[in-house]
């Protein structure tokens, strides 16, 4: 197990981000803080260990089904499966995206039955949020929610990983987007789950000055070409970093 650990780390540090001479290449950064999932794995790491198979479902909205992107393999399920596959050779990486445009936690909960009994993950990536904010669903049945698909997936035994809002105009003009974010750290903190910090990391590429022509669409809301590859890259080095961590 040391050893296997040693490996990851060593994998994981060839993901880090680069100098390059483009742009966009340098753009997609996050601070190590950020990157931070506040889960160990443990799922994961047992799949890896054991059996050499790592089986991971996206689970999400349009985000997660790649929605506007030019090439399907832009879409950060697939990014996330191509960067796992670097990292970690002689693992066998499967990353299922159950993406459906326009679901909620509701819809999204609802399904998880039938997107995980017939053959169980070891790690749900669980992209949701913007659209509850979006349709200003009450904050206690949004948790309630959450709260309810995660006891579910993990009764599995499956690992989670909460991913939240992006940081668009079109989530940034609600008045109350930030309660959503709020809420889903603190479900992560309280059942053991781990929080990708999209938002955040999202937030600090505009506030160092990155404007959001280079990472949203033009419709405002969902994530370009860019976007999605890049945050697809930093959710790899996440998971990475949960796997070699303590």
């Amino acid at each position: 197990m040391r050893i296997l650990f040693l490996w990851l780390a060593t994998t994981a540090a060839l993901l880090m981000p680069a100098t390059a001479s483009s742009q966009s290449m340098t753009a997609c950064r996050a601070k190590p803080e950020l990157l931070k999932l506040g889960s160990s794995l443990p799922t994961a790491r047992r799949a890896i260990a054991e059996r050499k198979h790592l089986r991971i479902v996206a689970l999400g909205s349009s985000s997660t089904a790649g929605y506007g992107v030019s090439n399907p393999a832009y879409a950060y399920p697939m990014q996330l499966r191509i960067g796992l596959e670097k990292a970690l050779p002689g693992i066998e990486i499967e990353v299922i995206n159950r993406g459906i445009g326009g679901q909620d936690v509701e819809e999204m909960a609802a399904r998880m039955r039938a997107d995980m009994m017939p053959i169980p993950p070891s790690l749900v990536i669980w992209q949701t949020g913007t659209n509850a904010a979006m349709r200003h669903m009450p904050i206690d049945q949004f948790e309630q929610r959450l709260r309810d698909g995660i006891k579910f997936g993990q009764s599995f035994g499956a690992d989670f990983v909460l991913m939240s809002l992006q940081y668009a105009p079109a989530v940034v003009a609600l008045s109350d987007q930030e309660v959503y974010e709020r809420v889903m750290a603190k479900v992560a903190m309280d059942v053991g789950a781990g929080l990708f910090r999209r938002y955040d990391i999202m937030r600090a590429w505009y506030d160092d000055g990155m404007p959001y022509a280079q990472f949203v669409q033009l419709d405002g809301l969902h994530l370009n070409d860019f976007g999605q590859k890049c945050i697809g890259r930093l959710l790899t080095q996440s998971i990475l970093g949960a796997l070699t961590g303590p």
